[in-house]
């Protein structure tokens, strides 16, 4: 059968691809993995976070006792592997690709595990960079993963369509910053994971304030928060709010986030763990 090779957005041919419902877009993982729960980390834009959250929900789950991985499927920007310190390369067996363990067990997968220099950029189409996610999840064994996390780039383009249509998420996180724009493509990333049928398990709002080191007042140095109006328009609950702190910038940059010590990420890990039970 040929295949579909025009602009299906201004088609009005009723093809096999537009009868076709979301199940039968979904890939297989690797006949080696065993996971049990599958959660995407998304954002409507860069910069607000979204690997932060990844990191620090992973470490979390670590901590309760789950066995965790992260899948960064930010291919042009992937940033986990400098959060958690990890420079070695991924290992194969021939037919299939070993994530790297960090210090504490979290296994991760991303493309900087395979380039030549962390420092490579990826000049990549969309197309190629889609299909590169898919074999983090086809080709990559995650040995009895309890909590997997693909920490997806920004935006509704084509790697998160891909994950959303490839990967059997149990649900999604949405990350946001307080800025006024960002209520407009939050919204954009919910509205994205609601038409294609992926469960919304709640927001996240990174760099909500600053704590004074003096008297601990909070000042909201991107101005007033607008995540509760987004959640509650949506009904949805706000499962964190973190602060600006320096000293997790620090653990970030130097490869040590494992090590960091704080209680933001509790009500979003409660949540995940209902998911387990």
């Amino acid at each position: 059968m040929s295949e579909c090779t025009h602009d299906c957005g201004s088609c009005g041919e009723d093809c096999p691809s537009r009868q076709s419902s979301p199940q039968d877009f979904l890939e297989k993982p690797n006949e080696l993995s065993n996971i049990r729960r599958v959660i995407g980390v998304v954002s409507g834009k860069g910069g607000v976070g979204k690997s932060l959250v990844t990191s620090l929900l992973a470490v979390q789950l670590n901590r309760r006792g789950y066995k965790t991985g992260i899948m960064d499927a930010d291919i042009t920007g992937p940033s986990i592997p400098k959060a958690f310190g990890i420079h070695q390369k991924a290992a194969g067996t021939g037919t299939a690709l070993l994530p790297v363990k960090s210090k504490t067990g979290v296994e991760i997968i991303s493309i900087n595990l395979l380039l030549e220099n962390e420092s490579d950029p990826v000049v990549w189409r969309g197309p190629i960079i889609a299909g590169v996610v898919k074999q983090f999840w086809t080709d990559v064994i995650w040995d009895n993963v309890d909590f997997l996390f693909v920490d997806m780039p920004p935006g509704t383009g084509d790697v998160p369509l891909t994950v959303f249509q490839s990967i059997p998420l149990d649900g999604i996180i949405v990350v946001a910053s307080p800025q006024e724009l960002v209520e407009m493509v939050v919204e954009k990333a919910v509205r994205m994971a609601q038409l294609m049928n992926i469960p919304i398990l709640g927001l996240v709002e990174n760099m909500s304030y600053v704590a004074c080191p003096d008297c601990g007042k909070k000042i909201p140095v991107f101005g007033e928060s607008h995540v509760d109006e987004i959640a509650s328009r949506y009904h949805l609950p706000v499962l964190a709010k973190l602060p600006i702190d320096p000293a997790l910038a620090k653990a970030c940059d130097q490869g040590v986030i494992e090590l960091y010590e704080g209680d933001w990420m509790d009500q979003a890990a409660d949540q995940l763990e209902k998911l387990d039970k």
